[in-house]
């Protein structure tokens, strides 16, 4: 094994250009890593950018089929949210990256692997983790948890005089001085100006979804067919586009989500350090996908599978976003959401209309929902008179405890 060869995940901006510049300056041998995760760059000047730096060799992986298939549809099948409103696009995608990350270490006989997390943030623990689960022996650099890193970079100020003076072109800027992640999924938009948490992100920040005040004024008819929990076809009912390809269908419904305005979050989360963080969010084709899943599991998930698997969701959301993916709990975890997805199947009606996507309608043919049984105005072989006993069953425990209230609050008033 070479112990002098460093496999860097690289991405082309500030940090990871520096990281890559200061190992060198460290003796290191740099192989640079790019995972095509949907990200909205251009990789063969990355690619450049990262040889003329002085990179050994640069990998391009375009990993968004596998993203798609393998990380997004899962998490989805879970209706995995975190904290009540975060659909997790960073932390999907951290662990396929790393899965990449460390296959090319094993290929390039490489001792370690490097990232540009911070110390402050869920990255650096959803990478190492990943790493560890998938090579236990594999050594990891990473630079913002360094001393002498952190000495000589105090704050991106330094960082942007840095590649000023060794000639490393960068894209942030003192007039764009925030972080963003791009992927399939999703963008965030972090700190810098965005960290006072009151302060309303300007519409420039925004890059990935109409303004919901723009967004065309007729709404858009669409149908999301299901299998399995799955979407296997989208369907514009307006123009009569269909997608049935996974990557495809993705695509498309991010560009229906992005013209329409829909899936912008803005929000302080807790991050898995314990320190809280302002994120601001554009999960456009994620966030119809979300509804349309928990609509279609309305009306073909049996009740008390339904109320287990939820109890399953808030656990779910946590390991994915604290960066478990590659555990035995998330394993155990993930069979049991892919069983409860057995007959979920059918087609959900949405309209997306000014940042709002709704259902307007569904359909199954694993449907429990009985319309004669379900009617009031047809009997459809439910015998009303059976609710009589129905509910007095249900109300002993309740009659049980106000004769006990109503007893202990006598004799309360007699002492």
């Amino acid at each position: 094994m070479n112990d002098n060869k460093v496999i860097l995940a690289y991405s082309g901006g500030l940090d990871t250009s520096i990281i890559l510049h200061w190992l060198l300056a460290k003796k290191y041998e740099v192989i640079a890593y790019i995972a095509n995760v949907g990200q909205e760059d251009d990789f063969d000047a990355a690619r450049e950018k990262a040889l003329k730096i002085g990179a050994s060799k640069v990998y391009i992986e375009d990993l968004r089929e596998e993203f798609v298939t393998d990380y997004i549809f899962p998490v989805f099948k879970a209706n995995a949210i975190y904290e009540g409103s975060y659909l997790l696009g960073t932390s999907i995608a951290r662990p396929i990256i790393a899965k990449k990350q460390i296959e090319i270490a094993e290929k390039e006989d490489a001792m370690y692997v490097a990232h540009g997390a911070t110390g402050k943030g869920n990255d650096q623990v959803r990478f190492e983790l990943s790493y560890y689960a998938l090579n236990p022996n594999i050594k990891i650099i990473s630079p913002w948890k360094t001393r002498e890193f952190l000495d000589q970079f105090t704050g991106r100020s330094d960082m942007i005089a840095y590649a000023e003076k060794h000639g490393i072109p960068i894209s942030s800027t003192p007039k764009k001085p925030y972080s963003e992640d791009d992927n399939l999924l999703h963008i965030s938009h972090e700190a810098g100006i965005l960290e006072d948490p009151a302060a309303e992100a300007s519409e420039d920040v925004y890059c990935k979804t109409t303004s919901p005040e723009n967004a065309p004024d007729k709404p858009t008819k669409i149908a999301i067919t299901f299998k399995n929990g799955v979407p296997v076809e989208v369907k514009d009912l307006n123009s009569g586009r269909t997608e049935t390809k996974p990557l495809d269908l993705f695509l498309f419904l991010n560009e229906l989500g992005s013209t329409n305005g829909i899936g912008r979050l803005d929000m302080v989360e807790n991050r898995f350090v314990g320190i809280k963080s302002r994120g601001i969010y554009e999960t456009p084709g994620g966030t119809i996908l979300h509804i349309a899943h928990k609509d279609i599991e309305g009306i073909a998930m049996d009740r008390e599978v339904m109320r287990l698997r939820n109890m399953l969701v808030e656990k779910f959301s946590e390991i994915v976003y604290n960066g478990f993916w590659f555990s035995p709990e998330m394993d155990f975890l993930m069979a049991a959401i892919n069983t409860s997805q057995d007959v979920i199947d059918g087609t959900v009606y949405m309209k997306l209309y000014k940042g709002n996507a709704y259902v307007i309608g569904r359909e199954s043919d694993s449907s429990l929902y009985d319309q004669d049984l379900s009617s009031m105005d047809i009997e459809g072989g439910f015998n009303q008179e059976d609710s009589r006993g129905f509910i007095k069953i249900n109300a002993i425990r309740l009659m049980a405890h106000n004769k006990i209230m109503k007893k202990k609050k006598k004799n309360f008033h007699q002492s």
